[in-house]
This record gives C-alpha cells, sequence and structure tokens, in this order.
C-alpha cells in the first residue's frame, strides 16, 4: 500500500510538472540535444529526418522491445516460469521477484515492458534459452536475420551496460516498426497502468514512457538509461491515420530526450504527407535498363517536393524526394526488350539461316523466271495451233465451194 501511494505522489509530481510541448513550426530548423535520432515513416518506411543514425550507441532498456517480441512470436505466452536466484538478484529496475515465484510469460512480459524489470528480462531469458548468455546470441541472430540490422550486437536480455553491447538509431527504428506489427506487443506497449499482484510485490504499474500522457496519439514504446548511454527513448505516436516513429540516443536528461522527440514528431505531422506511386511505372537506371514498378508503393513527402527515381547496383529502387533517398526493396522487375531470332534447329528439318536468305531468294526469282518462260512457250504454242487449224478449216470451205460451182455448171 505505501508503495502504491508513493508511486501515485510520483505520477502527480510529474503530471502537475509536466514536460513542454513545443511545437515545431514548418520552416523551422530541428535543434536536437540528443546525439543521435532518426524519424521514420511506419507506413512507407521512408526516413524523414536523422542525425548520425549510424553511429554506434549503447541503447539501455530500449534493448527489451527485442526481448519482448522474441518471447511473443517464439515462446508460449501460457507458460510458467519458474523465477531463478539469478533472476531475483539482477540489479536496476525491477518487478520484486522471488526466488522460486511462479510467473506466466506473458505476466513476464507486462512488468518487463512497462515497469522496465530486469529481473524479468533474465528470467524471461532463462526460460527461453537456459541463460542469458544463450538467449543475447539469439537476439543478435534474430535481428540480423528476421529484421535486418547492420550494427547490433546484445549481450544481455535487459539492456545494462556491456561495452558490446551495441545499437543504432537506424537498426532499433527497424526493430520498433517489426515489433509494432504484433498486436500483443503493441498492446503491452501502449499500456499506460495496471494492477501488479506479486508474491512479493502489490502494485499499481505505472509505464515508464511519460509520452502516453503527454503527447497526443502516443501508442509506445519504450525508454531506458544507464550513465553510459544517456536517455534512450523509441516511441510511436499517430495521427489522422499517419504513425511516425522516433528513436533518440544519447541525450542528457529525459526531458531532452521527450523535448527531442515531440519536435520531431511535430515536424513530421505538420510538413509530411504520403502518396501512392500506382505499379506499371516504368523507370530507367544509369546504364539505360528499364524497369516496371511491380506493387503499388507509398511515398513520404512534402508538398513542395518532386519524387524522382533511380536504380542502384542491386537493382533495388531508390526513391528521391528533396535532399532524402529512400530505397524501396523488392517492388521493381528489369523489362528484357524481344528480339526476333531464327528459330533453333530441331534436327528434323534445318531451317535456313541469315546467310543462306540471298541464295535462297535467287532461287526463287530463277524458277519464276522459268515458270513464266514455259508458260510464254506454251501460249505461244496453243496459239499457233488455233491458227492452224482455222486457217486448215478455211482451206477445206474453200474447196468445197469449187467443187459445188463445177456440179452447178454441169446440172444447171
Amino acid at each position: 500500500m505505501i508503495n502504491k501511494c508513493i508511486n501515485i505522489v510520483l505520477l502527480a509530481t510529474v503530471l502537475i510538472l509536466g514536460f513542454p510541448i513545443q511545437h515545431t513550426n514548418a520552416n523551422q530548423n530541428i535543434e536536437l540535444f540528443s546525439e543521435s535520432a532518426i524519424l521514420i515513416d511506419t507506413e512507407t518506411g521512408d526516413v524523414l529526418y536523422e542525425k548520425d543514425s549510424d553511429r554506434i550507441m549503447y541503447p539501455a532498456s530500449i534493448t527489451k522491445i527485442v526481448t519482448a517480441i522474441i518471447a511473443i512470436e517464439e515462446g508460449n505466452l501460457e507458460d510458467i516460469v519458474t523465477v531463478s536466484e539469478k533472476a531475483r538478484n539482477q540489479d536496476g529496475s525491477r518487478v520484486y521477484l522471488l526466488e522460486g515465484e511462479k510467473v506466466t510469460l506473458h505476466k513476464l512480459l507486462q512488468g518487463l515492458l512497462i515497469n522496465s524489470g530486469n529481473d524479468a528480462g533474465t528470467a524471461i531469458a532463462e526460460h527461453l534459452n537456459g541463460s542469458e548468455k544463450e538467449f543475447a546470441k539469439r537476439m543478435t541472430e534474430f535481428v540480423e536475420n528476421e529484421i535486418g540490422t547492420e550494427n547490433t550486437t546484445f549481450k544481455n536480455p535487459h539492456g545494462l551496460f556491456d561495452p558490446e553491447h551495441v545499437t543504432t538509431a537506424e537498426d532499433m527504428g527497424k526493430i520498433a516498426q517489426y515489433a509494432m506489427k504484433n498486436e500483443t506487443f503493441r498492446e503491452i506497449v501502449g499500456t499506460k497502468e495496471m494492477e501488479w499482484i506479486g508474491e512479493g510485490w502489490e502494485t499499481t504499474l505505472y509505464n515508464h514512457h511519460r509520452l502516453l500522457w503527454d503527447y497526443e496519439g502516443t501508442t509506445g514504446v519504450k525508454n531506458g538509461y544507464v550513465p553510459e548511454s544517456g536517455h534512450t527513448l523509441v516511441t510511436t505516436a499517430e495521427r489522422n491515420g499517419k504513425e511516425l516513429l522516433v528513436v533518440t540516443l544519447k541525450a542528457a536528461s529525459k526531458y531532452y530526450s521527450y523535448k527531442d522527440t515531440m519536435n520531431l514528431l511535430d515536424y513530421g505531422f505538420l510538413n509530411f504527407e504520403t502518396v501512392e506511386v500506382s505499379k506499371g511505372k516504368m523507370i530507367s537506371d544509369a546504364a539505360g535498363r528499364e524497369f516496371m514498378l511491380a506493387s503499388d508503393i507509398h511515398v513520404s513527402k512534402r508538398a513542395d517536393e518532386v519524387i524522382s527515381y533511380a536504380v542502384n547496383a542491386e537493382d533495388q529502387l531508390i526513391v528521391k524526394t528533396g535532399d532524402r533517398e529512400n530505397i524501396k526493396e523488392d517492388v521493381i522487375v528489369e523489362q528484357v526488350k524481344n528480339e526476333i531470332s531464327p528459330l533453333a534447329s530441331t534436327g528434323k528439318q534445318d531451317s535456313p539461316s541469315a546467310s543462306s536468305q540471298p541464295e535462297n531468294q535467287k532461287s526463287s526469282f530463277f524458277s519464276v523466271g522459268i515458270f513464266l518462260v514455259i508458260l510464254f512457250v506454251f501460249l505461244w504454242l496453243l496459239g499457233w495451233n488455233q491458227k492452224r487449224r482455222r486457217r486448215k478449216k478455211n482451206q477445206g470451205r474453200f474447196s468445197e465451194s469449187v467443187s459445188y460451182a463445177r456440179r452447178s455448171k454441169y446440172y444447171h
């Protein structure tokens, strides 16, 4: 009961003091306190703004996004997990699990994401892989193979500092986009508060991500802090059907991480629209090869920006809007021009080759000439024969006339 009262007082203090929301105007330059950041339109996948987003950084507790999505997708949420001594004694933020306590995997996920319980993270890792070390290997392989990260390595399931436990804002943006497609994950990270009844702790958990209260449309996901990482924050927010995602890494205070995130969200919602480009559009690469858009795509752009297209060396579509370039994977197909060529020989009947065609043409002309000569001779002979027969017939008629005249003379 005492803990519950303390939490209520702390929450009231935060809400009273608040975090001032400063809206970013369309033409205002974005000044960020975080050392690395990225703004993404989750529908199009387009990066709308970035600051050193490929810089290697320490993630802290936003690591738990990966722990949770693996447990949701590859575990059984109804499993009963027995808490180990190692989990019980884990450092940092906790949900005060007791050694030997039996908790469902689903409840551990709630403690992990809402209250950022490091003890819950250890219990999940041990349940799924036997140890934190083995589960961390699984985490790294998962994000590389299933999500396509390039600069992320995990050494534990909760984000406590390890010099080799690293990521980038770009990679965390990909990870958060992937995780937020899962409805169970989305529901948990969007939970503002819940009653927690455990063997060692009974209280109301309040989500550590303050923008769920303080920024309109926020839907998740996770904050983090260790001294080496500074304040880290991953946030999704939705307005008028558009959802944006922001990752900020290494802010000097929680206030600055929230301020940077709100400014980036304001910038995205205020300035960008989504347009659809229909399949069938033709695009040429630098070598003159032609490609066709095989499916509809969506592009984020400002009202005054013109969209242009290119094709990279991997035959992937590059969409250029303003000074930004975004790759759309597996959406174009190369169009090969059809060229008429002779049929291949089947072995049963030879087809004329290109070199034999003139000879064949000469042979055809010669045959036609012979035919015309023969036809002419035949017609001439036919005409000559008809003339001969008419002459012979006329001669017969003349002889008959002479004979008749002679007979008339004697018998008149």
